[in-house]
């Protein structure tokens, strides 16, 4: 018996998530810093997007942007519920603090400065660093996840990596 053939709108959302799965989760820890919460809202991203995959406007922007404005949304709804159930007394523990043991020495000082600059900033220009470093968007993209013009995602970004670079020095 032969399997039918897939259709082309799977086909499509199959290669949607393999070429952005890695950066939605890696976006996702970035804002929760947990790594079993990003794993959870990486998956019901993806599974709102597949849901929703007809109501998709390519006039509007990408699909990739499509799908971070998704992520972002499920990541801001477990941030709000957590707040509503209880206050972390420490953050969890950080997955890249561990990788950077096994860096050298110049490397690992790099990134712990690195992590201990963007604890400094506010969680808004976390989320900014994040979009454009960890999720690869352009300025574009993240205009179109935060709702504003591109423009103005471009300052927002360019303020927010000053902060970082500030907080680095």
């Amino acid at each position: 018996m032969a399997l039918p053939a897939p259709n082309t709108a799977a086909v499509a959302f199959d290669a949607l998530y393999r070429s952005c799965v890695d950066d939605v989760h890696a976006y996702a820890w970035s804002l929760l810093r947990d790594r079993a919460a990003a794993e959870d809202v990486t998956a019901l991203a993806f599974e709102r997007a597949y849901r929703k995959r007809g109501r998709f406007d390519p006039s509007k922007g990408t699909e990739r942007a499509w799908i971070f404005g998704i992520a972002r949304n499920a990541a801001l709804d477990e941030l709000r519920r957590r707040r509503r159930t209880a206050t972390l007394v420490t953050d969890p523990e950080d997955p890249a603090a561990a990788a950077a043991v096994s860096d050298s020495g110049e490397a690992a000082e790099r990134r712990a400065t690195v992590q201990m600059a963007l604890a400094t900033l506010d969680p808004r220009d976390r989320e900014l660093v994040a979009l454009k470093f960890h999720a690869g968007l352009s300025n574009a993209e993240i205009a179109e996840v935060l709702g504003v013009s591109e423009s103005n995602a471009g300052t927002k970004v360019h303020r927010a990596v000053t902060k970082l670079r500030e907080a680095c020095a």
